[in-house]
């Protein structure tokens, strides 16, 4: 375990996340790929009532309680994870009490020193016009501004909360080509 590596990517709406999340895991091929956005989507397709009551939230734009959001990425850590495979995930923690979680989590494996956190930093303004451009259903500007204002009250804190702890939180120019962000990432790794 000494040598796994693990990468949280955060940033706001538009920052490219997910972009830089796939040149990760072209260039580091051992990564285990963490994103809860897709665990819940997975859950909601159950014909359980867990399953019905995240469909709903999900159909709906909410956001699910953070334990059931942290308690699908460990189970999935737990039982997919190999000794000397590292860990990539994308997105999370959203909330203070995530953070929580990843942290008890991360220390209970021994990663809290192995782990960095790249914060994809991009304006407000860029934000918008990035995901005006993508045209997804939950993409209007006023929603855009909702989870803008949301991710400054909430994510902000919640990486906050990591720095705090000691994991390593590095802040990356998110307002690049593609190209030269994840540049900018790999220069920055601490190994």
């Amino acid at each position: 375990m000494k040598d796994s590596k693990n990468f949280i990517l955060i940033g706001p709406a538009g920052s490219g996340k997910g972009t830089q999340s796939k040149l990760l895991l072209k260039k580091f091929k051992s990564l285990y790929y963490v994103y809860t956005g897709d665990l819940l989507r997975n859950l909601a397709k159950k014909n359980t009532i867990a399953g019905k009551k995240i469909k709903k939230v999900l159909t709906s734009g909410g956001l699910v309680i953070d334990e059931i959001a942290a308690a699908l990425w460990i189970n999935d850590v737990l039982f997919n994870l190999k000794e000397n495979q590292g860990i990539l995930l994308d997105g999370s923690p959203r909330r203070i009490e995530e953070s929580i979680n990843l942290y008890d989590f991360f220390k209970f494996i021994d990663r809290v020193k192995n782990t960095q956190v790249f914060v994809i930093d991009i304006s407000y303004e860029e934000s918008i016009k990035r995901l005006i451009k993508r045209k997804r259903n939950d993409d209007n500007e006023k929603e855009i501004k909702m989870r803008l204002a949301w991710y400054k009250k909430n994510v902000i804190p919640a990486i906050n909360y990591l720095k705090k702890k000691g994991i390593k939180v590095t802040k990356i120019n998110g307002e690049q080509s593609i190209e030269n962000v994840f540049k900018e990432i790999l220069s920055k790794i601490k190994w």
